[in-house]
């Protein structure tokens, strides 16, 4: 049965109160209201106003605000642009990490092995030392696009991964931010295992960047004050795979998850009137640790 705007919250079993549902997602339950017209609205419809948020409808018709309905840019949660596909940037990662994936498959491990994470190896038969103390750091970004070519479960969990949290966070925060934060949990991720795994462990995967996404979708959550179990109990499954499976860099799983809940805490507890100089400086800062860790490790290994 709909509600109507402004009615208190549906009573659920035993006088249980539930939550409202998004006017344009009645699947999604939600606290947050139109501060114009008062209907429930879920993250993907909230748009950032002067007071609280408005749903897409009231932005559009420039309700209320003065102004043609043209006249202000719509804003995300975290402040960034409503774009028209808000999972567009979730979409061009997932088609570089199965293009890449191709490209592994086509030429073999020899182009793997060029790119893959490791510390220092001779990755070749008689051939130099290689890897970032070798001054490859490239190998820390190169290295979240590959996967492994024993088997296609690898990149299929990620991808799915990626498809299911991207997406939905891509259009709480937007594309700017949530490619930021991708990247940051992606690096994190790769400097602690270059600086904790042996050197001549080799890593690959987009795994890092995907704890990430997960530890930022939580602290939204919390943010909007839902229901934390349902993420709870997926990232201790992926937390108990982690550590149980013998040929994952926990490392990676790890730093990328510590990156992610850090950025992602500043990308929707930002305050309004210093959010972008809060937002990337986190960024920043979570770079500049990536920088010196793989500082550290390279005066260690060289």
């Amino acid at each position: 049965m709909d509600q109507a705007p402004g009615s208190p919250p549906n009573q659920g079993p035993h006088g249980a109160r539930e939550l409202p549902v998004c006017y344009r997602h009645p699947d999604r339950e939600t606290g947050i209201r139109c501060t114009r017209c008062e209907r429930p609205i879920c993250p993907e419809c909230m748009v950032d106003a002067s007071v609280g948020f408005q749903c897409p409808d009231c932005v559009r018709n420039g309700s209320g605000t003065g102004h043609a309905p043209g006249a202000s840019q719509p804003r995300t949660l975290a402040g960034g642009t409503v774009a028209a596909d808000p999972r567009l940037v979730t979409k061009v990662l997932i088609g570089i990490n199965l293009a890449v994936f191709l490209v592994q498959l086509s030429l073999g491990d020899r182009f793997t092995e060029r790119f893959f994470l490791v510390g220092q190896a001779y990755v070749y038969d008689h051939g130099p030392l290689e890897g970032v103390a070798q001054g490859q750091w490239y190998r820390l970004l190169t290295s979240m696009f590959l996967h492994s070519t024993g088997t296609f479960m690898h990149i299929l969990f990620n991808m799915l991964s990626l498809w299911w949290i991207g997406g939905p966070l891509e259009a709480a925060l937007g594309r700017a931010r949530y490619l930021a934060l991708y990247f940051a949990s992606g690096l994190a991720g790769s400097a602690l295992t270059y600086l904790i795994a042996a050197p001549n462990q080799a890593s690959l995967g987009a795994s890092g960047a995907i704890f990430g996404l997960f530890g930022a979708t939580a602290v939204l959550m919390r943010r909007l004050r839902y229901d934390m179990r349902p993420v709870i109990v997926l990232l201790v499954i992926n937390l108990i795979f982690t550590f149980t499976w013998h040929s994952i860099a926990w490392q990676a799983h790890i730093g990328g998850l510590v990156g992610g809940v850090l950025v992602g805490y500043a990308m929707v507890h930002a305050p309004r009137e210093r959010r972008a100089l809060v937002q990337y400086g986190a960024c920043a800062l979570v770079l500049a640790a990536v920088i010196l860790l793989t500082v550290l490790r390279t005066v260690q290994l060289t």
